[in-house]
């Protein structure tokens, strides 16, 4: 899922992002930008509105996954380089992508919406 916030922190580590739910969401330094960054104060300041794609919920730590990098496919562990494209070593790429329509590709992008919108409710029953 890709939504605009408003980035409401700064770190050494990335930027915290108020996406629209009561917990904002990380962009962890090496999701920032597809070149090195080394102060994520080069590339986002407090107050900009950046568009972010939701990467990771994890509903019982209360955290949120965000990139600014489009490109990065939910679920995947990013290192802060960009993909080659290149088969992983160890094979998991190859058989993940095999069948794979834009169909199923907009089914797990639902299937995050439903994960956010969950966690929303969740944290509402909660009173929170």
């Amino acid at each position: 899922m890709v939504l605009e916030g408003s980035v409401t922190n700064v770190t050494n580590f990335g930027a915290f992002v108020d996406i629209g739910v009561h917990q904002d969401g990380l962009v962890h330094i090496s999701a920032l930008s597809h070149t090195f960054v080394k102060d994520p104060r080069e590339v986002v300041k407090a107050g900009d509105i950046v568009r972010v794609k939701v990467m990771d919920v994890d509903i019982p730590r209360k955290r949120i996954g965000l990139s600014m990098r489009m490109d990065d496919e939910p679920g995947e562990k990013n290192d802060g380089r960009p993909s080659s494209g290149r088969a992983r070593p160890d094979n998991r790429g190859a058989s993940r992508n095999k069948g794979k329509s834009g169909g199923s590709q907009k089914a797990a992008q639902g299937a995050m919406a439903g994960a956010l919108a969950q966690a929303l409710a969740s944290a509402r029953k909660d009173g929170r």
